[in-house]
């Protein structure tokens, strides 16, 4: 029992996933008429300025009158991601070397003197703003 004289919600059966700075955690829960839901539940770790840190959660209920559609939505989606990306990561979190191929076309395209041109800057006056 917790301070307020309430039970505490019980996990029956729980598995964690840890991913980086994420960490996912899938409980299974009792509700009040002993009948057993889903829990997930994303945990994310932030750091502060001075060195201390917290987490952010955010947790979603699934309940077995859902499971069958949460399921084959939840696959659709997984199958469709990999079958037109593949399953290798590509972002720039996951791959110190990530370039953005936009990045080195434009890049290509602009020439030194370009650069330095006045005519490639716009004059903001933050008195407008």
């Amino acid at each position: 029992m917790n301070n307020n004289g309430m039970m505490e919600k019980e996990e029956i059966f729980s598995k964690v996933l840890r991913a980086g700075r994420r960490t996912y955690f899938f409980d299974v829960r009792a509700t009040k008429a002993d009948d057993y839901y889903l829990t997930i539940t994303e945990s994310k770790k932030f750091t502060n300025d001075d060195g201390s840190f917290h987490y952010k959660k955010h947790k979603i209920y699934i309940y077995k009158e859902d499971f069958s559609e949460f399921k084959t939505i939840l696959t659709e989606m997984t199958d469709y991601i990999i079958n037109e990306k593949g399953d290798e990561v590509i972002s720039e979190r996951h791959q110190k070397d990530f370039k953005k191929e936009y990045e080195n076309e434009s890049l290509d395209r602009v020439t030194e003197d370009e650069l330095k041109s006045p005519k490639t800057f716009t004059d903001i006056d933050f008195d407008d703003i």
